[in-house]
């Protein structure tokens, strides 16, 4: 069974930094399509940061200069590098996992995602 454990979240004021990391068991980040998303509170779900199986990253608008997603194969761990923050920051966010999503529009839909960790939480103050 597919298991994805976050951690790394917590509570900082504007223009700080923290760093999400996601654990993988039973499958190698080689073979998997890997994403971070976020969910403030009454909003949907919204992808942050994707990394594709060879390394291509993709990030959404907001975040561009600020976030960066890596992945580190042979400790099968993803992480997220998260500096500058802003309070529009502050939300759950989940790792999640697919093993193949055809094209980058489609990776930003929730529903192309496989598996999904239980998230953890940042608040961002100002």
């Amino acid at each position: 069974q597919v298991q994805l454990v976050e951690s790394g979240g917590g509570s900082v004021q504007t223009g700080g930094s923290l760093r999400l990391s996601c654990v993988a068991s039973t499958f190698t980040f080689t073979t998997t399509c890997m994403a971070w998303f976020r969910q403030a509170p009454g909003r949907e779900r919204e992808a942050v940061a994707i990394i594709d199986k060879i390394g291509n990253t993709r990030y959404t608008d907001s975040v561009k200069g600020r976030i960066t997603i890596s992945k580190d194969n042979a400790q099968n761990t993803l992480s997220l590098q998260m500096d500058s923050l802003k309070p529009e920051d502050t939300g759950v966010y989940y790792c999640a996992a697919a093993f193949w999503i055809a094209g980058w529009q489609n990776r930003l839909h929730t529903e192309a995602w496989e598996y999904w960790g239980q998230g953890t939480q940042v608040t961002v103050s100002s």
